[in-house]
């Protein structure tokens, strides 16, 4: 009996259930992007603000700024916004960053989805070695039905 009621509960709650969307990335797109850490620094202990300067492949040399946090109190892990801006010739770009991170041994590793000024979207992934004072992403362009 209650087997058959744990399949009649499977099956009505089957409609309920909802199937994650699959993130669409141009395959052409696709970039490195590779930083130093230029400076890091917590006023309280808990929240730490990273600023960093590189290369990200057809943006040319970029500045970045980012704000750790762990509002869910993980420890290891977190989530993280910042802001990106470069400059070619007389045109500037800027981006909001916002992601997740996972401590891994001495790296963190983040995962993040950007706003950028041009109207694109990219999907971000990327490690952080706070040792070494690199930041090292590779990044593509999210595909959206505009």
């Amino acid at each position: 009996m209650t087997h058959l009621l744990r399949i009649c509960l499977l099956f009505g709650l089957m409609p309920f259930t909802v199937s994650a969307a699959e993130l669409a990335l141009d395959k052409n797109s696709f970039f490195d992007a590779n930083f130093t850490i230029d400076s890091t620094y917590t006023s309280d202990g808990q929240n730490y603000q990273v600023s960093a300067s590189g290369e990200a492949g057809p943006y040319g040399r970029v500045y970045l700024s980012y704000e750790f946090t762990d509002k869910q109190d993980l420890g290891d892990r977190g989530e993280y916004t910042g802001h990106a801006w470069t400059q070619n010739g007389e045109v500037v770009a800027t981006a909001t960053l916002q992601g997740i991170y996972v401590k891994n041994g001495s790296l963190f590793k983040l995962y993040g989805l950007n706003t950028l000024s041009d109207g694109k979207f990219h999907y971000a992934i990327g490690n952080i070695d706070f040792v070494a004072k690199t930041m090292t992403f590779e990044v593509a362009d999210i595909i959206t039905d505009d």
